[in-house]
């Protein structure tokens, strides 16, 4: 009897301390989820669900809100056929040389995002970028997650590198595209402080991985299936692949009727 009056006594404190151990949990999450303004860090990964016969992807209607509510964008005006072309630059693996080159043949700016990385391995082709009229934006210091960072953090991932690339060629970065596509509530308030603009896209493709590049032919079918109205294309000048195909891409763009525009033209 006393052993079965131990054991009870022995799983009602197990249950209890289960539950105090949960409850510390969820309050630890919570904690996490919300920012030292309040407002929601809860991380969301961007993405979209492709649309058949041209027309605009759905990218979340909350999502879409959110990125409104502090100024970001993803999709332009659906009336209208531009297409705003951008490159995410982590590092440079020996294509963007040609990249610019091809932009330059076929009379089209772009925008390359870039890291710190970037700027202190290759800063000979982000002149090159602003001399050419492209646009330079900002893919933070680090590439880290931001929702995984405090708001100084943020901050010093943004500004270090804005002051590093104003620096060396006075020129004023403003726009931004979260590292990962991964953002929150809290760091789009706080980008959008520091006077920047977060661009998100409306299309992107599996080109990142240097080792694992896509067939050209079914990329460049892949990419003008869904050529849409207002979209901001995402590619990566890591890709041999985009390189290799960009410029048959750039007239096969144009001769359905797209223009390709900088986004310091976007239109909503």
């Amino acid at each position: 009897m006393r052993k079965l009056l131990n054991r009870k006594i022995l799983l009602q404190v197990l249950v209890i301390l289960l539950f105090v151990l949960s409850m510390t949990f969820i309050n630890e999450n919570k904690s996490i989820q919300t920012s030292s303004n309040g407002l929601d860090n809860t991380m969301i990964g961007w993405g979209i669900k492709r649309n058949d016969n041209h027309e605009q992807p759905d990218v979340g209607k909350k999502n879409k809100e959110l990125l409104d509510k502090y100024k970001g964008i993803c999709l332009g005006n659906k009336e209208k056929k531009y297409i705003y072309l951008t490159f995410d630059n982590g590092y440079e693996a020996g294509y963007t040389s040609k990249i610019l080159e091809v932009l330059k043949q076929n009379d089209v700016k772009a925008t390359f995002f870039i890291t710190a990385h970037y700027l202190n391995t290759s800063s000979d082709l982000v002149k090159q970028m602003i001399d050419d009229g492209h646009i330079v934006g900002n893919h933070t210091v680090n590439h880290k997650s931001m929702p995984s960072l405090n708001g100084e953090e943020i901050k010093k991932e943004v500004m270090d590198l804005h002051q590093a690339v104003y620096e060396k060629f006075q020129y004023e970065m403003k726009y931004i595209r979260p590292p990962k596509g991964e953002y929150s509530e809290n760091t789009l308030s706080v980008t959008n402080s520091l006077g920047y603009k977060n661009v998100m896209w409306s299309f992107a493709y599996e080109d990142w991985d240097e080792n694992k590049q896509p067939d050209e032919e079914k990329a460049k079918d892949k990419i003008l299936k869904n050529l849409h109205n207002g979209e901001i294309m995402l590619l990566h000048s890591t890709s041999k692949t985009n390189t290799n195909i960009l410029n048959d891409l750039i007239k096969s763009i144009k001769e359905q009727g797209y223009e390709i525009k900088s986004l310091d033209d976007f239109e909503e």
